[in-house]
């Protein structure tokens, strides 16, 4: 397993009328935990779309405990609890706040696409090899792990992460 905490404070801009983080702002911040996971391995998302890989969201999941609130600085911690296969990659995460209570918990289940064609591709073999150390040959699926989410590495990609075609 492998995880990795970043600490996020909390800006006025980011609460809504109520003193509370935003819901939408919670995709935003797994994407900053996830970037920084992978730039702690040293892997770029910059260098994986220079070479023609995206990662968009299949899937994302929110579970709201208590609310995060202006000024909070909260504990992100990203957990990769099942090695990556195919070409998706599920990301946990939890949210804490500084009494280390649990704000937040989620997920995003990425898919290693082709930017020119927007199929699915196989995770690069760079990516495997950072990440194969933190993983044992007995590995479990994590309790977040989508009972839907055997496709084939070759499915279609969905809709949405298909290249615009010209006019």
């Amino acid at each position: 397993m492998y995880s990795s905490d970043i600490q996020i404070r909390v800006r006025y801009a980011e609460t809504d009328q109520m003193g509370y983080v935003y819901h939408g702002n919670y995709a935003a911040y797994f994407e900053v935990a996830r970037t920084e996971a992978f730039r702690q391995l040293g892997i770029r998302y910059k260098d994986l779309e220079a070479d023609g890989v995206g990662m968009p969201v299949g899937e994302i999941r929110t579970r709201f405990r208590r609310p995060a609130r202006y000024d909070d600085l909260l504990t992100v911690r990203l957990l990769l609890r099942q090695p990556a296969e195919g070409s998706r990659v599920l990301f946990e995460y939890e949210i804490y706040n500084e009494a280390l209570e649990l704000l937040t918990e989620g997920h995003t289940l990425m898919v290693f696409v082709s930017t020119a064609t927007g199929r699915p591709v196989p995770i690069p073999d760079a990516i495997q090899t950072k990440l194969a150390p933190y993983f044992t040959d007995d590995e479990t699926a994590g309790p977040l792990t989508p009972t839907s989410s055997k496709l084939p590495p070759d499915a279609p990609a969905p809709a949405a992460f298909a290249p615009k075609k010209d006019k």
